[in-house]
């Protein structure tokens, strides 16, 4: 079976970023956010390893969508099993500032301390960062703070309507 290249111009590219170590409602909404994703036609970037990341994969990919993990280690096999491209960056942490470029607009889903380092980076970048079930910034002025979303469908529809790339193309 061959894949149909996403056309580069045009096709919004989302990182779903959250915690590898995820709950059963993390992985739930993260499974959901990337099914979402992928019937919208987005490309869906991630770390590429378990938790909120395989959740996101594996929800793109049960509905033919296409999946980027950027790993942190240098074997393509330690990636999960729902990544359509695996890339071993051997940047470890590093590689969370190589997601937030590569990407244009990030949805986070749960926390941890590399998820805030990945929201904290796309917020500095001007990029749409939308957090589902995530840590509050409770200091962080409001023009400078990811936007809350409450459900997976509001999660994608703010950072998709961001780009101006809200379309449906399944029925997902």
């Amino acid at each position: 079976m061959a894949l149909e290249a996403p056309s580069p111009v045009g096709t919004p590219y989302v990182g779903v970023i959250g915690p590898a170590e995820a709950g059963a409602q993390e992985y739930a909404l993260a499974r959901r956010v990337g099914e979402l994703l992928a019937g919208h036609g987005a490309v869906l970037l991630c770390g590429g390893l378990g938790g909120v990341m395989e959740a996101a994969a594996a929800g793109a990919r049960s509905r033919g969508g296409l999946t980027v993990g950027l790993l942190p280690g240098t074997d393509r096999a330690r990636g999960n099993p729902h990544l359509t491209v695996a890339l071993a960056t051997g940047l470890g942490e590093l590689r969370n500032g190589l997601l937030v470029r590569a990407c244009d607009a990030l949805i986070a889903v749960g926390g941890s301390w590399g998820t805030l380092s990945e929201v904290a980076l796309g917020m500095r970048l001007g990029k749409p960062v939308v957090s589902l079930a995530g840590w509050d910034l409770p200091n962080a002025p409001a023009t400078a703070s990811p936007v809350p979303a409450g459900t997976p469908e509001e999660a994608v529809a703010a950072a998709l309507g961001a780009l101006g790339a809200l379309r449906d193309r399944t029925d997902g």
